[in-house]
């Protein structure tokens, strides 16, 4: 029915235009310009043959077309050329050639090669016969289905949801130490990682509370709202609420000991209002992508976006599960494209898991190099809302999972108050943080190379599937492999060595362990930087209950140290606060 309904269209179209007009539009945008009437506006893609010519003064000095960051990160990939086709700017003739006929100009993509903006019917009629336009099509307007943007505020009532810290941190996480621990950041805390030198743009629907206690040490290096075209990024009367916004910011990046503190709370961040959440304004896809370009144009080495697309605005709904290959979506495109730039793409899985079609992604989610990011409760068990893969090309997804049941936000109705929020939106930026952990470890790492790590080190990396994808991500054994650190086997049952005591202490401190055989036992101590100071024993032990009494060197400062006892195959390591 559907393909008769195209046919029609398409034979409508070629009684009202040219031939060589109608073969440059979509079947989308040619089923549009037969419902509306001639006065109404379409906003639409319009796609360019090329760049024009004198293309060499960018290909010869890049640095006039991005950042001497952006150039930085894309050495890595070890490509002939640190910018292509696809960096170099639009052909501004071609635009103000357009804008003369009437064409209202909305947002450029030069990924794309296309601009986006409203014309109406003979407008556009117009445009297709330049020679420098080479296809139109419209620009996805999103429907947002009831949870495609989960918002549900919970008080933190019930303490005993909350997972307590074992041991001694190097940080108060306060309630936010079940969300991080589940993925193994306070251990790659504890070592000195914090997301430093790491620029990650958060692309969402504004951020309407930025005065809120949790953002009061966040470097936020550049703001822009894509929906209104300003630096707000709050919502000060603008179309679209940044609530949601609030709440993933403070996930990923925030900083309020006892409270709520994010795995990458060092990192340097880019803010992009990329969503109108007004329910009679859709949401578009062109906001997204220009979203990207201008991150990658700064220097970003992640972004993290808790949004996602699947059908469009009636009266059409073109992207439905069947769309979800990689290679449909426009976001997705860019989404893959910023990849091969260099940057990590990591994006909800979508909070779609009720549907009953063989896949419930949503877009860019289904890209084949964007990670996307899926949910699990306190458990480790997976979020029935989480959506769920494969590709339609029969891909896995998700890739990887992260907490995403009542997970500890900053409220964003108050400045100083925290409560808890459900959804991909928040397992997104805490995986976002984690890899920024890795990265910071490593910057060299491509992309891929930081999948494949997290691949082979994540909770299902054996057996994954299209439900929980690779696993619930672990942030300190990933980094074990970045750095070359063999992870140790751990101490059976009955080999026991106990939290030095006491701890924090000054001057001295006795550590004690349990052997059940006899055999050489080392100790020895490191600092966070994982460099030896010194061996505190190494000799001989019989079976049974050992103590020594430790008297740490005088010339240690106060700090976060670590000490490891080593019997046999056996590894077993702590750590130990000293304060002066």
């Amino acid at each position: 029915m559907k393909k008769i309904f195209l046919m029609l269209v398409l034979f409508a179209s070629i009684l009202i235009y040219p031939q060589s007009v109608v073969e440059k539009f979509s079947p989308e945008l040619q089923a549009k310009l037969n419902s509306v009437n001639s006065s109404e506006k379409i906003l639409v893609w319009i796609y360019f043959t090329d760049k024009g010519n004198s293309l060499d003064n960018y290909l010869n000095n890049p640095e006039l077309v991005v950042s001497e960051k952006s150039l930085q990160r894309r050495a890595k990939l070890q490509t002939e050329s640190l910018i292509d086709l696809t960096d170099l700017p639009i052909n501004q003739n071609y635009i103000e050639e357009l804008q003369s006929s009437g064409f209202q100009l909305k947002q450029k993509s030069k990924w794309l090669n296309a601009v986006s903006g409203y014309a109406d019917k003979s407008t556009i009629e117009n445009i297709a016969q330049r020679n420098f336009v080479k296809t139109l099509d419209v620009v996805g307007r999103f429907k947002k289905s009831a949870n495609s943007i989960e918002f549900e505020e919970n008080e933190i009532e019930n303490l005993n949801l909350f997972a307590k810290p074992n041991g001694i941190n190097s940080l108060n996480y306060g309630r936010s130490f079940n969300q991080l621990n589940i993925i193994k950041v306070p251990q790659v805390h504890n070592l000195g990682y914090n997301g430093s030198g790491v620029t990650i743009c958060v692309m969402d629907a504004g951020f309407n509370n930025l005065a809120h206690v949790v953002f009061d040490s966040m470097n936020i290096v550049a703001a822009w709202d894509f929906v209104n075209g300003d630096p707000n990024v709050g919502d000060e009367g603008d179309l679209g609420n940044g609530t949601h916004g609030t709440n993933v910011l403070s996930v990923i990046g925030g900083y309020s000991p006892g409270n709520l503190i994010g795995p990458a709370y060092k990192s340097n961040y880019l803010l992009a209002k990329t969503e109108n959440t007004d329910s009679e304004t859709p949401v578009e896809e062109d906001n997204w992508i220009a979203a990207l370009e201008w991150a990658d144009s700064i220097g970003v080495d992640i972004t993290s976006t808790s949004l996602g697309y699947l059908e469009y605005d009636p009266p059409f709904q073109s992207y439905t599960w069947q769309h979800m290959n990689g290679n449909t979506a426009k976001i997705t495109i860019a989404g893959d494209l910023a990849v091969k730039k260099g940057i990590i793409v990591v994006n909800s899985a979508g909070n779609e898991g009720s549907r009953t079609t063989p896949n419930s992604l949503i877009a860019p989610a289904d890209g084949d190099s964007i990670f996307a990011i899926g949910a699990v409760d306190s458990l480790g068990n997976r979020s029935s809302f989480s959506s769920f893969g494969p590709t339609v090309d029969g891909r896995i997804k998700p890739d990887f999972m992260a907490m995403g049941s009542r997970v500890v936000v900053a409220r964003a109705s108050n400045q100083t108050q925290f409560t808890t929020s459900s959804g991909t939106s928040f397992s997104c930026p805490l995986a976002s943080g984690a890899i920024a952990l890795l990265l910071q470890a490593n910057p060299n790492l491509t992309p891929i190379q930081l999948r494949n790590i997290l691949r082979q080190t994540s909770s299902r990396n054996n057996d994954p599937d299209n439900f929980y994808g690779w696993g619930i991500i672990n942030t300190l054994s990933a980094l074990n492999v970045i750095l070359g650190v063999e992870e140790p086997s751990s101490l059976p049952d009955d080999f026991i060595l106990y939290q030095n005591y006491p701890n924090p202490f000054n001057p001295s401190s006795t550590i004690s362990w349990q052997s059940p055989v006899g055999s050489r036992h080392t100790i020895k101590l490191y600092d966070v930087l994982g460099r030896e100071i010194e061996t505190i024993v190494d000799g001989y032990f019989d079976a049974g209950f050992h103590s020594t009494f430790y008297i740490p060197n005088s010339t240690l400062p106060s700090g976060v140290y670590f000490y490891q006892l080593t019997a046999g195959n056996f590894v077993e390591t702590k750590k130990m606060i000293i304060i002066r």
